[in-house]
């Protein structure tokens, strides 16, 4: 075989190749985190002594000590931001509970306190988490390679130090260290992280192959064309970190608002204080009402008008099997107008399964007959065709006999002994080979299907065809469908794999064969999801590999597959499926579309009650206590509007509404 061919003297067999360690930070590891938990227990502590009577000496310095936890950051960082000229919305929001507390309302303080410091440790957790996936992805690509010198010696290096134009070798299970072409040798590589193609595909000489993926059973020599900090898995993270940082830019309307409205509060309490007291009004009641005036317009009831219904969607997702990252990012999955799908893993299982079992006219075999003897020759093997083969006889409780003297070539196939005939299970031959014509088209009907064609021989004559293929999951079609239906456009399918197994897919899916786009790279689908961007579409992408990483993360949102998605996709993309059930897909973003309506309309009522109250604070007299009551009222209002969709008919109607028409 290729691989002890170019084995040296007395080298073992290699080691099972151990995934790259996962670098994970934990949430307490982050100052945020800390404060806004040590905040939160406060006030949990403080609130049922103050609802149920107890001294305030009891609840006092527990309020106090919220305060101080949950605000200090923001505080600091309103101070800051003030040194340079602008007023920031968290300083706004701290004095406004400063004036809460100083007018009696501590709770009310205390609480929006809590929420901030909540919102910016979340936020300090996703971007920690991102980084941490950024860096093990690096991690794919391995740290030393054997480059081999032009008079054979082999010497172990960091694969920082290749050269383009050096030459290294890949042994059997080994990870490629750098981009490059196969100058000897072949075998079948692992390159899902990079493609997404679901099965190992065979290299040869003048075959490209690429940095972290999987050599399988053969040993490659590989002459290197990039360095390794053009590699394209050094690419990928270049794409993913450049794309994260682009995404800031889409909150400056909301930045820009915040801002005139501090300015504008700030501008109007000084002047409700300062107007009435030049005037010859009593200092005690200029201030109670600059109080009143600050307490009413505070935008406590805005933030839960938004807050309750988006973290209550995401609740409700959670229970449902859907991950949704952040508030802002439940917003934004109602926005979306076009849908980009990966194939493997996403639209599809994700693993290849027997399509078709086709004995030849003249063999003497059945379907099983077949299956048996292809299955008895592939046991031994560990390539995922095998298994499938292996898998589909189990399935159908047929008994394997035993193989001897198995053998394996990369990229051509397996032969063993079985019950005294030589059985071979491969690749399909060529013309030239003596190919039998009814071999030769029912491969050629298999393949141009979009399945993979295998052989299998008996004595040297072909004697039937295996049709094999990465199956759509069930509910495929449906949710193509409801997608359709959600957005107005047929979902875009964009896949590594080849164009006839793209082709075939969208097909049995609904997809338009205009919308498929296939064989691309990881930076072809991100190009890809530029161009929807720069034409105007809300881009939501699904898929669920390191090659999908950068497309998630260039797209308006990102959704992977989590039980089968790697560690970047999950860390990259805006939300996670965890079950994998391809139908909550349209459900989260019939339920986002449901959040954003409930923030309509608790906008609408936050918005009246403030400017009820704040017109009559300065028209006539609000008692305070009236205005409390109403500042009050209307935050109680929204926040149990909001909380309608904790029940699961919430989702249960976005499942609905997310299906097909």
């Amino acid at each position: 075989m290729p691989a002890d061919l170019l084995r040296r003297p007395g080298d073992t067999a290699p080691a099972v190749p151990v995934a790259p360690p996962r670098r994970r930070t934990r949430v307490f590891a982050l100052i945020e985190a800390r404060w806004a938990a040590a905040a939160l227990a406060l006030f949990l502590l403080a609130l049922p002594l103050q609802l149920t009577g107890a001294p305030a000496w009891s609840w006092g310095p527990l309020y106090a000590l919220t305060y101080l936890t949950g605000g200090w950051d923001p505080a600091r960082e309103g101070l800051r931001a003030l040194g340079a000229r602008t007023l920031d919305v968290d300083l706004l929001m701290i004095v406004a509970a400063l004036g809460a507390a100083a007018i009696g309302q501590v709770r009310d303080g205390a609480l929006l306190v809590v929420i901030f410091a909540t919102s910016g440790a979340l936020e300090a957790l996703a971007t920690a988490r991102t980084q941490d996936a950024v860096h093990s992805l690096l991690d794919l690509a391995p740290a030393t390679a054997t480059r081999v010198s032009a008079d054979g010696r082999e010497e172990t290096v960091p694969t920082a130090e290749l050269a383009v134009g050096d030459t290294v070798l890949v042994r059997p299970g080994e990870r490629v260290g750098a981009d490059g072409r196969v100058v000897a040798g072949a075998s079948e590589v692992d390159q899902a992280t990079i493609t997404g193609e679901p099965l190992p595909v065979a290299k040869g000489v003048g075959d490209e192959v690429f940095a972290g993926t999987l050599n399988g059973t053969g040993a490659l020599r590989v002459r290197v064309e990039r360095d390794a900090s053009d590699s394209v898995i050094a690419r990928i993270v270049a794409m993913v970190a450049e794309a994260s940082g682009t995404k800031a830019p889409t909150h400056l309307f909301i930045e820009k608002v915040e801002q005139r409205y501090s300015l504008g509060m700030v501008a109007a309490t000084l002047a409700v204080f300062a107007v009435p007291t030049a005037l010859g009004a009593e200092l005690a009641d200029a201030l109670t009402r600059a109080m009143t005036f600050m307490i009413v317009a505070s935008p406590c009831a805005v933030v839960l008008a938004t807050m309750p219904p988006l973290l209550s969607a995401i609740a409700t997702a959670g229970r449902h099997g859907v991950l949704v990252k952040s508030a802002v990012v439940m917003e934004r999955l109602g926005q979306v107008d076009t849908v980009a799908l990966d194939k493997t893993g996403t639209l599809t299982e994700g693993t290849p399964r027997v399509t078709a079992v086709r004995p030849l006219d003249g063999s003497g075999l059945t379907d099983d007959d077949l299956l048996t003897l292809a299955a008895a020759a592939e046991h031994p093997s560990e390539h995922p065709l095998a298994r499938a083969v292996v898998d589909a006889a189990r399935k159908r409780r047929l008994h394997l006999p035993a193989a001897e003297e198995f053998t394996s070539a990369p990229g051509v196939g397996v032969t063993a002994t079985v019950g005294g005939r030589v059985i071979a299970v491969g690749a399909p031959g060529r013309p030239s080979d003596g190919t039998d014509d009814e071999e030769e088209l029912l491969a050629g009907e298999l393949e141009d299907a979009g399945h993979t064609a295998v052989v299998v021989r008996r004595d040297g004559a072909p004697v039937g065809v295996l049709g094999l293929a990465d199956r759509p999951r069930p509910e495929a079609a449906a949710t193509v469908a409801a997608l359709a239906a959600l957005t107005g456009r047929t979902p875009i399918l964009l896949t590594g794999d080849n164009s006839r197994a793209a082709a075939r897919l969208a097909a049995e899916t609904g997809i338009a064969a205009d919308d498929v786009h296939a064989g691309l790279l990881p930076e072809d689908k991100v190009r890809a999801v530029r161009r929807l961007a720069a034409d105007g579409r809300t881009v939501l992408l699904v898929g669920d590999g390191v090659n999908d990483a950068p497309a998630l993360a260039a797209a308006h949102s990102g959704i992977a597959m989590g039980r089968v998605g790697s560690d970047l996709a999950l860390e990259t993309a805006d939300a996670v499926v965890v079950r994998d059930e391809l139908t909550a897909v349209p459900a989260v973003l019939a339920l986002s579309r449901a959040a954003h309506r409930l923030v309509v309309q608790n906008l609408v009522i936050a918005g009246t009650f403030i400017c009820a109250l704040v017109a009559w604070d300065l028209a006539g007299e609000l008692p305070l206590p009236l205005g409390v009551l109403g500042h009050e009222g209307s935050t109680v209002l929204v926040g149990l509007n909001g909380l309608r969709l904790l029940r699961d008919a919430a989702w249960h109607r976005a499942s609905r509404s997310g299906g097909p028409n």
